[in-house]
């Protein structure tokens, strides 16, 4: 039965600061087949990688232009573009973009497109709205829906802007929800799981994929070989 898809949880980040190029190229060293970052919006559109919607000094990324954000370093490693991980990456290594700051699907989207890479690339959020941007902007890019709950109606959200994947919360993961989002034409990414017994348990649960920290623990559990589809 092939493994469930292997995502590091922004890059490699046990081991390089998270949503760094070396956290990302560290991931693929470690054999990860996605990666999952956060990206945010600048003032002139550009679409940049870091968490938090500030800068270690206190500035918001909205409000500052690309190159002032590219500038300055989150955790002593630059703050790369969007652009700059698609560059870095193998295209076998799929890259999940969480769109965290208010209007961040447009810009995203059209570097996927600039990047020609509709294929290898999906977008997921907490705000939905975004979701559902993205599902009338680009409805070929693959879409997902956060969650950190277990909604009455399991898949609902997912259905509600075409969401390919349903992304839940470890404690929220259950056969229950797995059989469901299958019966509705869906997948489940559980994270973020960084134990042994946790990604043993989801997988045999049948997860489509498993975010993780620990890379190299995950990879160790389940040894290379192609991704559940």
């Amino acid at each position: 039965m092939p493994h469930p898809e292997i995502i590091a949880h922004r890059g490699a980040s046990r081991e390089r600061p998270e949503n760094s190029l070396a956290a990302f190229r560290r991931a693929v060293e470690l054999g990860a087949d996605a990666i999952e970052l956060d990206v945010h919006q600048t003032s002139d559109g550009g679409i940049v990688v870091h968490h938090d919607p500030v800068l270690a000094d206190g500035s918001p990324i909205a409000i500052l232009p690309l190159a002032a954000v590219t500038a300055q370093t989150a955790l002593g490693e630059p703050i790369p573009t969007l652009d700059a991980v698609f560059e870095a990456t193998p295209p076998t290594v799929r890259i999940y973009c969480e769109l965290k700051g208010v209007d961040t699907a447009a810009g995203t989207l059209a570097c996927i497109a600039r990047q020609g890479a509709q294929a290898r690339a999906a977008v997921h959020a907490f705000d939905h709205r975004e979701v559902a941007r993205a599902a009338r902007l680009a409805p070929a890019v693959a879409r997902g829906v956060l969650e950190a709950s277990y909604p009455v109606e399991a898949v609902a959200a997912a259905r509600a802007v075409s969401a390919r994947d349903l992304w839940r919360a470890r404690p929220f993961v259950d056969a229950d929800l797995v059989r469901a989002a299958r019966a509705d034409g869906r997948r489940v990414i559980a994270w973020t799981v960084n134990d042994a017994a946790s990604l043993q348990t989801l997988a045999a649960m049948g997860v489509n994929g498993l975010c993780t920290d620990d890379v190299a623990l995950a990879r160790r559990i389940f040894p290379l070989h192609p991704p559940s589809p």
